[in-house]
This record gives structure tokens, sequence and C-alpha cells, in this order.
């Protein structure tokens, strides 16, 4: 990539002045709701949801969608959808393993029904778009995996013929010629189409568009109002809040990258930053420039990844590639925004798409989310089933999280459901250790993912010996 002090890298900068440091979707005042009341006093409830994403706001619909009598409470640290449910690119798959290859390498004996269940998900999320009238701009794009480097031309194919042998149909392997039909950069080499296993959509106002559902179908939310506190009472649960607490027969929770409430699940979860950026709007002549006559999303095949997109107003969002892990599981609002990596990232789109020279950026942002040794969510019970928890999304929580929602249920109304039985909902991913070993790992890991894309995809002794023990970091 070209480095600091050239004329491309000079023209990078040129286009990120002025962009705003915030993310493009919040930046939406005419659409984004009144917060709701802080909680005050004692409340009480049959279901209590802690977290206000797409985890929390899920988890509360689809209970009362399952009874409309239950008496549900959703609790918000801050606003609905201010963290990664509103700030993620927008990709909504029906993965629910993070890739078809980290499924089939993680469970072998399941993947097809976790590939059944994963299209089943994200055809209930398009039928709730339209049975709440989610203004989301959900489309149903499909996504193309392009390899940027020749040893991922061979990755692809070997995933489109696990496909095809898995009975998948809608995957295809693209040629150069072909891929460049869809989009025209240089930098493409080949790719795997999906036709239909991806949608495309707002992530804000598919988080404000579930709020409204929830409160429609007679859901109690309170925002400002971060739980600080868990613990059994008498055959209750009590969540203690700033101003108040909470006394509910059940919790879910779905506070996914930050300090779970249960502690013991604390070591399966670390937070990491990813980034991204937005342009402005394309011209006709400009997506003509680069052949991007379709809507489908895209992303690279390194391990380092870049995630590219359309918007409905013909913008693209350019996100990912650098993923970083701070000593302790930091998180603070501070590390949001890092100038170095939004200079790499617009480095990065101009190198792979040299005919938008001139191209500026309007907005820049980065912000937490939560990964796993495995990649994939995980599930779990605590206080003798009376509380669920489901984390770990990686990245792909815009879709997974539905699942997620309906396995918490399953597990605190005490349901056997097809959901229930797969193992990779009975089983939990490794932990990290503890700091500063945790640190170390995860920085060692970061380089030899990096020396692995720069050296034709070969892994060290280090990552293969991840690989044996089923642990490892990935954006």
């Amino acid at each position: 990539m070209t480095g600091r002090g050239t004329p491309a890298a000079d023209a990078a900068l040129h286009a990120l002045a002025g962009a705003r440091p915030v993310p493009f979707w919040l930046d939406d005042p005419a659409r984004r709701p009144a917060a709701a009341p802080a909680l005050v006093g004692e409340e009480s409830c049959d279901l209590l949801v802690v977290g206000a994403g797409y985890s929390g706001l899920w988890t509360a619909l689809l209970a009362k969608e399952r009874d409309p009598d239950r008496d549900v409470v959703v609790i918000e640290a801050r606003e609905t959808g201010w963290a990664a449910s509103g700030r993620n690119g927008g990709f909504c798959a029906a993965s629910l393993t993070h890739g078809l290859a980290n499924g089939v390498a993680r469970w072998p004996d399941e993947i097809a029904v976790l590939e059944k269940l994963g299209r089943a998900n994200l055809d209930a999320i398009e039928q709730a778009v339209h049975r709440y009238a989610l203004d989301c701009d959900f489309e149903r794009t499909g996504e193309i995996d392009v390899a940027t480097e020749p040893h991922q031309i061979a990755e692809l194919r070997e995933t489109a013929a696990e496909a095809e042998r898995l009975g998948l149909g809608g995957m295809t392997f693209l040629d150069q010629e072909a891929v460049r039909a869809e989009v025209d950069s240089p930098a493409f080499l080949a790719g795997l189409r999906d036709r239909d296993g991806v949608a495309l959509l707002n992530p804000a106002r598919l988080a404000w568009g579930l709020r409204r559902a929830c409160l429609d179908a007679g859901v109690r939310l309170y925002e400002h109002t971060p739980a600080e506190a868990l613990a059994g009472d008498g055959g209750r649960m009590a969540v203690r809040t700033p101003y108040g607490r909470v006394r509910a027969r059940r919790v879910a929770l779905g506070t996914n990258a930050f300090p779970s409430l249960v502690r013991r699940v604390r070591p399966y979860v670390v937070p990491v930053y990813d980034y991204a950026l937005m342009t402005e709007p394309l011209t006709a002549a400009q997506l003509a420039a680069i052949g991007w006559r379709g809507r489908q999303g895209l992303s690279d095949s390194a391990n380092h990844f870049h995630y590219f997109r359309r918007t409905a107003d013909d913008r693209i969002l350019w996100g990912g590639y650098d993923v970083l892990y701070h000593f302790g599981s930091r998180i603070h609002p501070d590390l949001d925004q890092r100038p170095e990596t939004f200079a790499t990232l617009a480095r990065h789109f101009f190198t792979c798409f040299p005919q938008l020279e001139g191209v500026r950026f309007t907005h820049r942002w980065g912000g937490v989310i939560d990964t796993c040794s495995r990649f994939a969510p995980f599930f779990g019970t605590a206080h003798g089933g009376r509380v669920a928890y489901a984390a770990g999304y990686t990245g792909l929580g815009v879709g997974a999280t539905r699942f997620g929602a309906e396995v918490m249920l399953d597990l605190l109304d005490g349901v056997e459901s097809e959901r229930t039985a797969l193992e990779m909902v009975r089983t939990k991913p490794l932990p990290f250790p503890p700091e500063p070993v945790r640190w170390a790992g995860i920085g060692l890991t970061q380089w030899s993912l990096a020396r692995a894309d720069a050296r034709g995809g070969h892994r060290n002794l280090w990552l293969r010996a991840l690989d044996r023990l089923g642990l490892g970091f990935d954006s």
C-alpha cells in the first residue's frame, strides 16, 4: 500500500478533510427518536432485557410475539442503538457462524442445520421488516467476497465447492473477468457471490424501528439507565441502576462487548475497535467508472479485510482492516477516533478504486464490537436458569442477534428446540487468558495475521498452534 508523504497519501488525507467524526447512520436528527426517560424508583416485570441494541430489542419483541401478556422491560445505559447496532456496516448475513468456512471447521456435523437455521433467520428478519414497517432500507442484495491476492483465489474456489457439497444454492465462483463485470477494481482477481444470503440495510434505522415496534407491543423502555449489579432476590432477580432497581422473574443480557453482569462470562469476550469511512454521494458518472451497477455488498478475503457497500443515496461505506484491542479490555470514547486508521483506510480506498480520485469522505467513525475465540456467538444461563446471555458475534450481529434472541428466550422459557439442541449452543468457546498474557497473545496474533496476508496466506507456527487449539482472533 502507499506510504506516508507520497502524492497518493496526500490525496487520501485531503479526501478526509472535513469528515465529521460521528457515525454516518446516527447523524440523522430528523429520524432519531427522542430519548425515553431514565428509571427512577422501583420497577417489576416478567422479563427484564438489559441493553437496547439488536440483541435486546429482538429479545423484547420476540418475547411479546410469543406471549403478548408477558410484561417486558428494557433498560439501556445510553440511547437505543448508540453502540455497535447503530454504527456497523449494515451487512445483515444469514450466516450464524461467521462464514461457511468457520462453521465447517468448528461444527462439521451440524453445518447443514446451522445454514438452514441461518437462512430461516434472515427470512424472518425480512418478514419482520415488512410486518412492522421498519423503514431501514432493507435490500436482499447478496454479497461478493473478492480475492485481492493470488492465494485467495483457491480459498474462494474451496468455499464454493464446499457450498455445493452441502447443497447450498446461490453461491457462485467468479473469475477475474466475471467479478470485474460486477464491480470494476484493478485489485479484484476473483470473487465468490452469495446471491441472497446477505441483505444490506441502514443499521441505526433498524434499531430505531425495532424500538418503535417494541413500544407498540407494550414493552416499557428506560434509557440512560445503566445496569450496575445483578443479584438474586428471593425467587426473582434484581438489577440495580443508578436511581432505582428492577425486579424480574427472568433476565436477558444483551450487553455484548461491554462487561457482562455475569462475571464468569467476561473471560470469553474481548472488546475490539473497528473503524469506517463514508463517502459523499457518488454521481452517476462515478458509479459508471467503477461499474457498480448492482447493490451487492463486498468484502475482500484478507485476514485484515475491508467491507464496503453502497448506501441508498449512493455513497460508499468503506470499513474494516484495523481491528484493535487495548490492554485491560479498555473501552473509552476517546478510542472511537483514530486518525492513523482513517488515513490507512482512505489510502486503501483509492488503491481499490483509483477511478474515484477526488471523491471526499463526509464521515469517519469507530467503536467497540465484541469477539470471542470461535468468532461466532455463544450462549448460556446463570442463576438457576433465570438469567440468559448471548455474546461473541464478532461483527456479524446484525442478523445473528435475532437468532441469539430466540435462543435466550428458549433457554429462559425452558423450551427444548432445534436451536437449543445445537452443539454451537450447548458449548462455549475457549476463554481468553488474563492480562498481560491476553494483550501479548492478541498482539502476536494480529502481527501474525498481517504477516500471513503479506506472505501469500502462509500461517506461521503461532497461528497453526491456535488453529489446533480452536483459539484465535479475527475482525
